[in-house]
């Protein structure tokens, strides 16, 4: 396929000489998208508003990069093994995971656009077994055929996110592992709104939803890179789960409860999330103004 042939190309260029282009890439893009420097910048000042603005722009300008490494390490996701992951990344908190599978109700883990979750999902399925990935399915045909290949390479599968909530239970039910990054907006009709860095985000309800209705257990999952380059794949402890009764009221405050473990880890590491995206998009107001 066209988009293998592409794979494989770039893969010949050396890893170092990608890893440098990816610097350049990133500062370009960087200073050539002013719509997206801005959103970038306002963000890390309303999250951190004591930080000084020279700290907030050398976040951005770390984030851009961390992000461009992400396509330039996808690369070599198809040729990982048992053999040779350690050169890439090391894992901790395995055994969270198998202890959660062991309770046979399928297990349900998130995490966020940080770090190289992709590089993570390899590592796990390697280690264990593969899993199901939940995701918005791309705009561009290539980018789609060659994002879910190189996930198919090491057995995942790419389930879209949308309209998914039936297929998930039925996966949870056979044992499945489903994995659900939750920290993208979502519109006032689809979502909850929860405190992250201090403002109201509209969150998707999905996890919360899923796991009170399958009783399958969570966890956090983070792939962060190190400073040599590598990376490291976190697996936490179960989340606890608040189950009262109140459908509502249960779903708002678990919602909440993951979505600070997730702010949690990207206070720590800043520069590894994806502060481009719009995360505050959606109001508060518009809920009142459609109501």
């Amino acid at each position: 396929m066209k988009e293998r042939l592409i794979i494989n190309l770039l893969r010949h260029i050396p890893l170092s000489l990608r890893r440098i282009l990816a610097f350049f890439i990133a500062r370009m893009s960087y200073y050539i998208s002013l719509k997206h420097r801005l959103i970038t910048i306002h963000d890390l000042m309303r999250s951190f508003p004591d930080s000084p603005l020279r700290e907030i722009i050398s976040l951005a300008k770390e984030s851009y990069v961390c992000f461009t490494l992400i396509a330039v390490d996808f690369l070599d996701i198809p040729y990982l093994n048992k053999d040779n992951l350690r050169q890439w990344i090391s894992i901790e908190g395995l055994d969270n995971y198998t202890e959660a599978c062991k309770e046979g109700k399928g297990v349900l883990i998130f995490s966020a656009h940080f770090g190289n979750w992709e590089i993570g999902n390899a590592a796990l399925a390697i280690m264990t077994q593969p899993f199901v990935f939940v995701y918005r399915v791309f705009d561009n045909p290539l980018l789609e055929r060659a994002i879910t290949g190189v996930r198919a390479s090491y057995g995942n599968i790419s389930l879209s996110k949308y309209n998914a909530m039936r297929p998930m239970i039925r996966l949870l039910k056979n044992g499945a592992t489903i994995n659900i990054l939750i920290d993208q907006n979502v519109a006032w009709y689809e979502g909850v709104f929860v405190d992250f860095f201090g403002r109201k985000a509209c969150t998707t309800p999905g996890l919360a939803l899923l796991a009170l209705h399958t009783k399958a257990p969570v966890l956090p999952i983070f792939t962060r890179r190190l400073p040599d380059d590598r990376y490291l794949l976190e697996i936490g402890k179960k989340v606890e789960i608040v189950s009262s009764g109140n459908r509502d009221a249960d779903v708002l405050i678990n919602t909440q409860n993951f979505t600070k473990i997730i702010e949690d880890k990207i206070r720590q590491y800043p520069a590894q999330w994806f502060w481009v995206h719009q995360r505050w998009k959606t109001k508060l107001c518009q809920v009142k103004q459609k109501g």
